[in-house]
C-alpha cells in the first residue's frame, strides 16, 4: 500500500468530487467542541487514546478473484481513516444471497457487526424487532459526523423512528433506475423478424416464435425475497390503502389480485412451453445468468455496470450474439410499466445493541470521513491515472480493462461506499447521465444505457412508493419466515400445474396462506393504518 497514491490533493479531482455528492462538500474534520445541545461528548478528533475496533458489514457477491474483507481499498481505508484516529476497521462479509440468514445467525450468536443493514425497510424492522439495535442519540451523530448529519439529518428524523425511538440512519439516495436492465437477445428478435415487444401479449408472441424457431425460452430466478414481481400487473384502480396493506418486500401478497394475475399469466406461459420448465432451479442470480450466457434463455435481468462479464461470456459462447435492453412494459398486460419507486434514502442501518460508546463514536466518524467528497470519489473511481482519467468536465473516464492493484470490484466498489451514498452523482442530471454511460456500460455498449434511460424517462409516471409503518408490524416478524416457505411452494405449484387446476389450487393456497399468518398481518396493518401510524409519500 503506497501512501498517498489516491492523489486526493489535486484541485481538479476535488472540484469534481465536490460536485459528485450533496452529502457534505464541507470537508470538515470531527468537531472539537466538548458539548452541544444534546449533552457532553468526548472529543476524539486527535484519535482515540486506545485502539478502537469497529466491524463494518460488506456484501460478498462471490466476485471471482475478489476478497471482500482484504483488498486494496480496505487497506486504504485503514491507512487513511483508521490509522489517523487509532481505529481498526474490520470488514465482515455478509453473503448477498444469504444476507438474512447470515445476519440472523450473527445476531443470535451475539457476533453481528457494529452496523446492521438492509436495503428493504421490512427486513430492517425485522432485525430491530429481534432486539438487535440500540436507540440513537441524534445529537451525538451530529457531533461526531457533522457533514454526514447535515445532509441526512432530516431524513433520519422523518424515517428513522420505530415505536417512538430513533433507530435507523441512512445512506443518501439520488435515485436512478436505468441501471436495472433486462437484456434481450436482439439477434433472436431479428431471426424471427419481430420488433421489441411493448406489452405481455407481444412478449408471448416473441417467445412463441423463438420456440418455433428452436431458440431459447424465458428463464428467471426463483422469487424468494424483495417481492416486486406483481408490479407489472398494477392498474390505476388500486387505492393507496391497498398499497399500504399489500406492498411488502418481505412478505409476498399471495392473496392480492395482482399476484393472482401474475401467477395466472405465468401458468399459461408455462403450459404453452414459453418459459423454462425448471425455472425454480435458478435459486441465485448466477443460475439465471448461466442460462442467458449459454443460450438457454433469451432474457436476463440484473444491475448493469461497466465491469460486468455477462456480455463477454455470452459472446464467448456465441460470437454472433447481439443484445438490447428489453422494454420493461413488455411484462405488463396493459403496457404500463409500473415499478418499485425507491424511498428517499438508500441503505437502511442500525447500530448493534452490543456496540460500545467509543465504537459507536468511531462509526459516526467513519461515516463522516467517507462522506467527504474526495474520499467518496476515490472509493467510487479509484486512482487517477490508473483506474480513470478526468475529462474536461471533471467526469471520471474509466480506463478500459484496467487490472492493476487498485482495480475496483465488479460493481465499482459500491458495497463499501453504499454506507453513505446509493449512487455516484455529480449533482447534475446531464453530467450524471454522461458519467453513467461510462460507469454502467461495458466498453462499446453505451447504447444499452441510452436505451434503458429512454425507457426510464418514458415510464416515470408509473412509480409506486411503499408506505412505511412507524410501528413494528409484529405479526410480520412472527410469520414472515413461514409464509416465505409457503410462498415458494405455492407459487411454483401454481405456475407448473395444469391450467384447469389453477383456480381450485389458488383458492386453497390463499386460504392456507391466510390461516398461516397472512390474515394476522393484514389485520395488524389495517389497525396501524386506522391509527395513522405510517408515512406515505
Amino acid at each position: 500500500m503506497r501512501k498517498g497514491r489516491m492523489k486526493k490533493g489535486t484541485s481538479v479531482v476535488l472540484t469534481a468530487a465536490m460536485a459528485l455528492t450533496a452529502l457534505s462538500g464541507l470537508g470538515a474534520p470531527v468537531k472539537a467542541e466538548a458539548a452541544d445541545a444534546g449533552g457532553s461528548y468526548t472529543d476524539y478528533s486527535e484519535g482515540f487514546p486506545e485502539t478502537v475496533t469497529i466491524q463494518i458489514p460488506v456484501y460478498d457477491r462471490a466476485f471471482e478473484g475478489w476478497n471482500v474483507t482484504d483488498n486494496y481499498y480496505t487497506k486504504w481505508i485503514q491507512q487513511e481513516f483508521g490509522d489517523k484516529y487509532n481505529v481498526k476497521v474490520e470488514y465482515v462479509a455478509i453473503g448477498r444471497t444469504t444476507e438474512v440468514q447470515d445476519y440472523m445467525q450473527l445476531i443470535a450468536a451475539g457476533n453481528a457487526p457494529d452496523i446492521i443493514f438492509h436495503y428493504d425497510m421490512p427486513q430492517a424492522v425485522n432485525y430491530y424487532s429481534q432486539g438487535a439495535m440500540q436507540a440513537l442519540d441524534l445529537d451525538e451523530i451530529a457531533y461526531y459526523a457533522p457533514d454526514y448529519f447535515a445532509s441526512m439529518g432530516d431524513t433520519i428524523q422523518k424515517y428513522g423512528q420505530m415505536d417512538g425511538e430513533n433507530v435507523f440512519f441512512f445512506a443518501q439516495r439520488d435515485a436512478i433506475y436505468y441501471n436495472w436492465v433486462t437484456l434481450i437477445r436482439q439477434d433472436w428478435l431479428d431471426a424471427v423478424n419481430m420488433e421489441m415487444p411493448t406489452n405481455r401479449e407481444e412478449l408471448n408472441n416473441v417467445l412463441a416464435a423463438w420456440k418455433d424457431a428452436g431458440l431459447g425460452q424465458w428463464s428467471e430466478q426463483l422469487i424468494q425475497k424483495s417481492f416486486t414481481y406483481e408490479y407489472p400487473f398494477f392498474d390505476e384502480g388500486i387505492t393507496d390503502e391497498e398499497y399500504a396493506l399489500y406492498l411488502d418486500l418481505n412478505v409476498a401478497p399471495l392473496t392480492w389480485k395482482p399476484t393472482e394475475d401474475f401467477l395466472r399469466a405465468w401458468n399459461k406461459e408455462y403450459n404453452e412451453g414459453l418459459i423454462d420448465p425448471e425455472f425454480y432451479l435458478n435459486v441465485e442470480e448466477p443460475d439465471a445468468k448461466a442460462d442467458f450466457v449459454s443460450g438457454k434463455s433469451g432474457v436476463f435481468s440484473f444491475y448493469i455496470n461497466n465491469s460486468t462479464d455477462v456480455i463477454t461470456s455470452l459472446l464467448a459462447n456465441d460470437p454472433d450474439a447481439k443484445v438490447s435492453v428489453m422494454n420493461p412494459a413488455a411484462k405488463s398486460p396493459t403496457g404500463k410499466s409500473y415499478y418499485y419507486e425507491y424511498p428517499p434514502y438508500g441503505m437502511i442501518m442500525g447500530i448493534n445493541n452490543t456496540t460500545t460508546d467509543e465504537e459507536r463514536a468511531a462509526v459516526w466518524m467513519f461515516l463522516n470521513w467517507m462522506a467527504q467528497p474526495e474520499n467518496l470519489f476515490c472509493l467510487q473511481n479509484g486512482v487517477e491515472g490508473e483506474n480513470y482519467t478526468l475529462d474536461e468536465s471533471g467526469i471520471a473516464v474509466p480506463v478500459a480493462d484496467f487490472a492493476g492493484e487498485s482495480k475496483l470490484s465488479q460493481n465499482n466498489n459500491k458495497d463499501y461506499w453504499c454506507l453513505v451514498a446509493e449512487v455516484a452523482t455529480y449533482g447534475d442530471e446531464e453530467k450524471n447521465y454522461q458519467a453513467n454511460l461510462r460507469t454502467l456500460a461495458p466498453a462499446g455498449y453505451e447504447d444499452l444505457i441510452q436505451q434503458s434511460y429512454d425507457y426510464d424517462q418514458a415510464n416515470r409516471e408509473y412509480g409506486v412508493v411503499t408506505p412505511i409503518f412507524t410501528k413494528t408490524v409484529e405479526s410480520s416478524t412472527e410469520y414472515a419466515s413461514d409464509l416465505n416457505a409457503m410462498w415458494q411452494e405455492f407459487y411454483v405449484d401454481l405456475v407448473t400445474c395444469s391450467t384447469d387446476e389453477f383456480d381450485k389450487k389458488y383458492e386453497e393456497y390463499c386460504q392456507e396462506y391466510l390461516d398461516g399468518g397472512y390474515q394476522a398481518i393484514l389485520d395488524e396493518k389495517q389497525a396501524l393504518l386506522d391509527e395513522g401510524s405510517y408515512i406515505a409519500e
